[in-house]
This record gives C-alpha cells, sequence and structure tokens, in this order.
C-alpha cells in the first residue's frame, strides 16, 4: 500500500524534466517566423543602403516584411506561442467590434515559459527600435524613410496593443487602467509623507 503511493510520486529529478519539458519550445516553427520577419525587416532597414542604392526596392522590401510580421503575429504565433487572438468583426448594421481572446488557463495546451518569453521580447523590443528610428529620420532630415519608418511602428505597435488588451482583459480600457495604477501610486506616495 505504501508502495503503490511512491510510485504515483515523482522521482527525485523527475520534477526538474517536467519543468524543463514545460519550458522548451513547442513551435519552434512559429517562433522562428515570429522573430525573422521583424528582425529582418530591421536589418534591411539599416543595410539598405549597402544592399541596393535604389530606394524604391528597398521601401517595398521593408514594407513587406512588415506586413508579413503584422499577419504573422497577428494570426499564428500570438495564437500557438502565448493562447492570445485579436481581430476586428463588423456586424450586420456595420459597427466594427474589436475582439480579444485569450485562451483558459486550465486548457491542456498551456503555453511553455521558453515560447512566452520569445513571443513578449520580440513583440515589445522590436517596436522600440521603429520608434527610434522615426526619432533618427526626423532629426537628420532623411524625409523619405519617414512613410516606411512610420509603417514599422504602426504596424508593430498595432499587435503590441492588441496584444496586451488580450492580456490583461479586453473588456478593460487600458487608459482607465493606467490612471487607476498611477492614482494608487500617488495615493501611496502621500500617504508615505504624511507618516514621515
Amino acid at each position: 500500500d505504501v508502495f503503490q503511493d511512491s510510485q504515483d510520486a515523482p522521482l527525485f529529478g523527475e520534477e526538474d524534466e517536467i519543468v524543463r519539458l514545460k519550458s522548451k519550445v513547442r513551435h519552434p516553427l512559429a517562433s522562428f517566423f515570429h522573430l525573422f520577419f521583424r528582425t529582418s525587416a530591421i536589418l534591411v532597414y539599416l543595410l539598405c543602403d549597402l544592399l541596393s542604392s535604389r530606394f524604391i526596392v528597398c521601401m517595398v522590401t521593408i514594407i513587406l516584411l512588415l506586413s508579413c510580421d503584422f499577419w504573422t503575429v497577428k494570426n499564428i504565433s500570438g495564437r500557438l506561442l502565448v493562447g492570445l487572438r485579436w481581430w476586428n468583426q463588423v456586424d450586420e448594421d456595420g459597427k466594427s467590434h474589436w475582439m480579444f481572446e485569450s485562451r483558459k488557463q486550465h486548457s491542456l495546451n498551456t503555453t511553455s515559459s521558453a515560447e512566452s518569453r520569445i513571443f513578449w521580447l520580440g513583440l515589445i523590443v522590436c517596436p522600440i527600435f521603429w520608434i527610434i528610428f522615426a526619432f533618427s529620420t526626423i532629426f537628420s532630415l532623411k524625409i523619405k524613410w519617414l512613410a516606411v519608418v512610420l509603417m514599422g511602428v504602426v504596424l508593430q505597435w498595432a499587435n503590441v496593443y492588441g496584444y496586451v488588451r488580450c492580456k490583461v482583459g479586453g473588456k478593460s480600457n487600458l487608459g482607465n487602467m493606467a490612471k487607476n495604477y498611477l492614482g494608487a501610486q500617488l495615493f501611496k506616495q502621500v500617504m508615505k509623507t504624511e507618516e514621515q
């Protein structure tokens, strides 16, 4: 009787194997393309003068990479890597409704921590580069690149906005959440100063 109970419990070292399997990348192709299109667009933008002297060729290449990135992140990698998706639905009256979904936590197909890190780091870091590029094109007066850079900012930040809304809850207003957080922080600071 005691022997059977011990067989149900994991042996020494098996817990580490379970944790390792959970943090393993289960969707390597989705993880690869999640990072490939966005980093390729940044690299083409940075190396454009070396790759081609034609502005139109570089612009079209970057916009195609950004479009492929937007579609891949919105439709594939968000769903597979972190269990989130968002889309726009138009009803019969012509009203646009934004839908934000997240996979149930108790679902058998839970996400791995490695895939989650890949997704969120790629989703947040790359748009920061496009914002830096936007400021650099304005300050260096390379106005012809401004349309390309703004396309990068808009497409990548649209996915950031959509997935953050999915993560925190689609029905909640992010502006109200920020105000509530800042209000709570301000209240804590006021209470600290009054106690001293």
